[in-house]
């Protein structure tokens, strides 16, 4: 989690000296982290057909309830009119492992959601994101995550 910290604090100059924002990625694949509640590792791929979703998004995270799960969201994006910012929303299924300290770690099946904004500069992602939960396995509950984000985009399309 620390590196995730240091990388978006010594990050945050670059973005902000950008010479130019964009509402498109600079590639395809963008890999980074998220901090907050849970907080993690994200993979964000961009399709090419754009008559469906526009990416899919991958977490592995970790939050502080002792809960490590696996998020998978279908993602539509669009440009916010009159500023360099996109919005995404989409939903998505979630399946984790709950540690339990004196009984057996039981396995968790839900579905989610994921909202929020985001904008490119350079060959990176800036994001914000809320993304609620039901876990329907073992039993139904319900919980509110979200965060801010960094991801890095290889290549070129």
């Amino acid at each position: 989690m620390r590196l995730l910290i240091t990388l978006l604090i010594g990050t945050l100059p670059l973005l902000a000296q950008a010479q130019s924002y964009s509402h498109t990625p600079p590639s395809q694949t963008g890999l980074g982290g998220v901090i907050g509640n849970p907080s993690g590792l994200t993979l964000k791929v961009y399709g090419t057909d754009r008559s469906s979703f526009t990416a899919y998004d991958f977490l592995l995270a970790y939050d502080l309830d002792r809960f490590f799960f696996f998020n998978l969201h279908g993602l539509y994006e669009r440009p916010l009119p009159d500023s360099p910012l996109n919005y995404f929303l989409g939903p998505g299924v979630l399946l984790g492992v709950r540690e339990r300290p004196r009984d057996d770690n039981e396995m968790v099946l839900g579905l989610s959601a994921n909202v929020g904004i985001n904008f490119f500069a350079e060959r990176f992602e800036v994001f914000l994101q809320l993304t609620p939960r039901l876990h329907l396995l073992p039993g139904t509950e319900g919980d509110l995550g979200g965060g801010i984000g960094l991801r890095y985009y290889f290549g070129g399309r």
